[in-house]
Parts: C-alpha cells; sequence; structure tokens
C-alpha cells in the first residue's frame, strides 16, 4: 500500500529551523520527482519545493527560495525539507507528494511564532 509520512514539525520561534522527513513506501519512489506543497490558513495549497529524480535539479517558489533546501535519498525512500530563517508567513500544513500529486502525504504542521 502507498504511503507518505511526513514528520518533524512543530513550534518555531521566527528565525529558527526545522528540518521536515516525508518517508515513501508502496511505489517505486526513485522513478518520481518529489514536491514540497504547504497550505497556510485560510489559502490554497501551493508548491514550494521540488526535486528530480536524481537530485541533479531542485527548483523552489519565491516565498521560500534561498532560505529552504529540498533534498532525497533514494537508498532510502526519503524526502526533506530543510527550512531555515523561518517566518511567521510560513506558518502551514507541509506535504510531501510525487510531482504529479498522484501520492500524497497527510501532511505535518509547521507554526512559526513567538
Amino acid at each position: 500500500q502507498v504511503q507518505l509520512v511526513e514528520s518533524g514539525g512543530g513550534l518555531v520561534q521566527p528565525g529558527g529551523s526545522l528540518r521536515l522527513s516525508c518517508t515513501a513506501s508502496g511505489f517505486a519512489f526513485s522513478s518520481y520527482a518529489m514536491t514540497w506543497s504547504r497550505q497556510a490558513p485560510g489559502k490554497e495549497r501551493e508548491p514550494i519545493a521540488r526535486i528530480t529524480r536524481g537530485s541533479l535539479a531542485m527548483d523552489y517558489s519565491d516565498s521560500v527560495r534561498g532560505r529552504f533546501t529540498i533534498s532525497r535519498d533514494n537508498a532510502k525512500n526519503m524526502v526533506y525539507l530543510q527550512m531555515n530563517s523561518l517566518k511567521p508567513d510560513d506558518t502551514g500544513v507541509y506535504y510531501c507528494s510525487t510531482d504529479d500529486y498522484k501520492y500524497m502525504g497527510q501532511g505535518t504542521q509547521v507554526t512559526v511564532s513567538s
């Protein structure tokens, strides 16, 4: 059965850092580009970071470029999101998914607040 399970969310102060992890199972993980998306309160879900199958290319939304880093480990079926210099506007539920959104996790909450 296909599963994507996010972890690592929580409450952090502005300027702080968090590292999100996503564990994949039940499908050919290394065959898919992967995406992190987030949904802020009252807003639609938006993609913020994407990584190709072999980690040859990463793309970021303007809102997180320079602060967030996406990476993956195909041997472990995991994708990560390192988030630095967090701002209150980064608050939301963070989801990992295949790039085509065929598979998506349940999300992990990130709250940036003092």
